[in-house]
């Protein structure tokens, strides 16, 4: 097999994701027009379906040797492995979509060894591309490079941390306890025995919330339950910023990319390990997903 060619990887990428996103803005999505897979609050919408399908069709045509991996097509028969794949979320943020909010977006990447190598993350609403190539750093809009601040300040702890968190899709279970206790600890005052964060956001995807911690617009973004489609390409956007991509569980400073914990925090002179280790402190529990 030849040796893939990140530059043109990208390139064919990007313009994908600009299709596809012509696509999503052609669509008159709604609630009442969705449909559910796991529960009532995991939607999915035909358009989501149609995306898929046509990255799926031209990639498979312009590169047939590599394998696809994407969200509305999953078999957990056949999980993320080392050969080179292209990792597909068609519509992250399915719920804003079908609600108008616009933080929505089309992920893809391309993963060699289970490390991403080419990520394009495209917000069709705004019409803004965030980008990263392995070692040539990561952009929005292709021209301004991350993160935004060239010369970012440093972490100075959680009490002065802008923190992104999601509920994701599931409601109830171990692993929910884990998010609402934890959650619950992040926002309580010190006097109480919590992080007294400064201050939460949630914006209803996985992959815009690590574009705005590699952009420095977030300090940290803690989750459970999000899929290699929903952070391939924004860990590396992220990483590629400066900033660090750990496991949402205390201790483990290299997580796998189908290991469905994210823990990002965003470039800084000083003070990232520091701050990691002080909300793998609050963490009450373990996350424990099946891939």
């Amino acid at each position: 097999m030849a040796e893939p060619h990140l530059q043109e990887i990208h390139d064919f990428l990007v313009r994908l994701a600009k299709q596809a996103g012509g696509l999503v803005m052609a669509a008159t999505p709604s609630a009442s027009n969705s449909h559910t897979k796991n529960n009532p609050v995991d939607l999915f919408t035909e358009t989501d379906v149609a995306v898929e399908k046509l990255v799926a069709e031209s990639l498979k045509e312009e590169y047939p040797s590599y394998r696809f991996l994407g969200e509305e097509t999953y078999d957990p028969a056949s999980p993320l492995s080392a050969d080179p794949t292209f990792v597909c979320d068609p519509i992250d943020g399915t719920t804003n979509f079908v609600h108008a909010f616009p933080s929505v977006c089309i992920s893809l990447a391309f993963v060699v060894d289970k490390r991403p190598l080419v990520g394009v993350i495209f917000n069709p609403f705004l019409n803004t591309f965030h980008t990263a190539i392995r070692g040539k750093g990561s952009y929005r809009n292709f021209s301004t490079r991350l993160p935004l601040n060239p010369n970012p300040p440093p972490l100075t702890g959680l009490v002065n941390a802008l923190i992104a968190l999601e509920w994701g899709h599931e409601r109830s279970g171990p692993n929910f306890e884990v998010k609402r206790q934890t959650f619950t600890k992040l926002v309580t005052t010190k006097e109480m025995g919590g992080a007294s964060v400064q201050a939460v956001r949630m914006t209803g995807s996985a992959a815009l919330n690590l574009c705005a911690v590699a952009a420095g617009e977030l300090d940290i973004y803690w989750e459970g339950g999000s899929w290699a489609w929903d952070f391939a390409a924004g860990m590396l956007i992220l990483q590629e910023a400066g900033g660090l991509f750990v496991d949402a569980n205390p201790g483990n400073w290299e997580p796998a990319l189908d290991g469905r914990k994210v823990f990002a925090v965003r470039g800084a002179p000083s003070g990232q390990k520091e701050i990691i280790e002080e909300l793998w402190s609050y963490v009450v529990g373990k996350y424990e997903y099946s891939t």
